[in-house]
């Protein structure tokens, strides 16, 4: 038998897992449920995130999600770069992975390349969260003002720790300290 033939299969296969690998969830991460994309709209800063190469030397951080016409998210990226001493902004487009009131989006800022985006926490009035990418390399503290309480942040950070997440592994870029 030529197994040449089954080799465009296999190819297909590994793009089709590449391109959507990358919206999984880790193990110890649960969606929130209950969940209203209406009240999660709008903008939100950022308070602290975990490192990565695309947000390295930004500060003022902010995410503004809004409704597109195909029933997705727009999501408008916005941070200052230090280093360059300019405003960067990225746009990219975000859709439910699962039902509308779970917690739980696929989001590419990049042609047909998705990441996973998981509501790990959300407080009931929508005023901070705990974002949980792909895997526990990415995580997000977002709130809806540019500080955050110490009693939320601890709450925050209690469940990104017991999701394995190591607390030091966190940047802070806002007002948010975890009480001694």
């Amino acid at each position: 038998m030529n197994s040449g033939i089954f080799r465009p299969f296999a190819l297909l296969g590994a793009l089709v897992l590449m391109l959507t690998g990358c919206t999984g969830m880790p193990e110890k991460v649960q969606p929130v449920s209950g969940f209203d994309l209406d009240r999660y709209l709008g903008t939100w800063h950022e308070i602290a995130r975990l490192d990565h190469s695309f947000e390295r030397n930004l500060t003022e951080v902010s995410a503004e999600y809004s409704l597109r016409e195909d029933g997705g998210v727009k999501v408008v990226n916005r941070g200052f770069d230090q280093k360059k001493q300019q405003w960067k902004e990225a746009i990219g487009k975000a859709y439910f992975v699962e039902s509308p009131n779970i917690g739980r989006f696929q989001v590419s800022f990049f042609g047909p390349f998705y990441g996973g985006y998981n509501i790990a926490m959300l407080n009931a009035d929508y005023s901070s969260v705990l974002v949980i990418g792909p895997s526990l390399e990415y995580g997000w503290i977002l709130a809806r003002s540019k500080t955050l309480d110490a009693a939320r942040c601890e709450e925050l950070l209690t469940e990104a720790q017991r999701i394995g997440i190591q607390t030091e592994n966190w940047i802070w870029l806002q007002d948010c300290r975890r009480p001694n």
